[in-house]
């Protein structure tokens, strides 16, 4: 896997001064361009489209700096239909408009190409299994928060809040599925960046009629990657994300699909004990 997806980095670099098709790279990799897209964000730390962006804009510094053609020319050779907005694509970036980098010395930033290796320590496992489950439905509440990579997510904070605890109690009750309890799902990921936002739904896996004031949304059926894991909470749930994503999914056939993710955790004092169900296909 790893070697097909560098294959695709390649070829990121041998076309970026044209369109990158990532539904080409997709193919490359030998996967779907959504399990690309999120295999990438976790290796990387960045979303694909912007590494392309600023591998795009490192060239476009390098040709500001040589003073060979206009700053219009590389504007247009780099996608960008104006010198305004390559302006300011390029000072978002660089911290420096492209006339002023060119008439100065101030220090312009660079990323690096990427290339992807797998380090094998044999120090840990990841417990999972995988479930085929029919269409179910969840019924709870929905918000939309931004993206926390460390410690609490305060909007998510507040909304469970908003929420309160007798409705959540009341929610449990509902509970006749797995994963059992109140469940957390996420989806519609804008990105990877910090504050990129996605949609959050507090409920419960249940066949019953939801009550009052209640929201209900129906999960498909779909084949799904269980995984378990216990520590401090919360670092022991963010770090479990990224090893699905940076360990489990380059060392198994599997990829994630589109739909949400689901979380279940149980949470003693700082200790928390976490089930991750996410969709996947072989």
């Amino acid at each position: 896997m790893l070697e097909r997806l560098n294959q695709a980095m390649a070829h990121i670099e041998q076309n970026l001064d044209d369109e990158v098709d990532v539904r080409h790279l997709a193919r490359i990799a030998g996967t779907s361009e959504y399990h690309l897209r999120r295999m990438f964000s976790a290796l990387a730390g960045i979303p694909l489209s912007e590494y392309i962006r600023r591998r795009r804009l490192t060239k476009a510094a390098n040709e500001v700096l040589s003073g060979h053609d206009s700053l219009l020319d590389i504007a247009i050779r780099w996608g960008y239909g104006s010198n305004e907005a390559f302006a300011r694509a390029f000072k978002a970036m660089h911290g420096v408009g492209p006339q002023e980098a060119r008439g100065g010395k101030k220090p312009l930033q660079s990323q690096q190409i990427l290339t992807f290796k797998l380090i094998v320590e044999g120090s840990t496992s990841m417990e999972y299994r995988i479930v085929e489950k029919d269409a179910f439905q969840v019924v709870g509440r929905g918000t939309r928060v931004p993206l926390v990579h460390l410690g609490m997510n305060p909007a998510i904070v507040e909304f469970i809040k908003g929420i309160g605890m007798p409705t959540l109690e009341r929610l449990k009750q509902l509970s006749d599925g797995e994963p059992e309890g109140l469940v957390a799902l996420t989806g519609n990921q804008e990105g990877n960046e910090e504050g990129d936002r996605l949609d959050y739904f507090h409920g419960v896996v249940t066949s019953k009629e939801a009550p009052e004031a209640m929201e209900t949304i129906t999960v498909p059926k779909n084949t799904w990657a269980v995984f378990k894991a216990e520590g401090p909470y919360p670092e022991t749930i963010q770090h479990m994300w990224r090893d699905v994503y940076t360990q489990w999914f380059p060392s198994n056939s599997y990829q994630s699909v589109e739909g949400p993710s689901m979380l279940h955790t149980q949470i003693d004092g700082d200790t928390a004990k976490a089930e991750l169900w996410i969709p996947v296909t072989s």
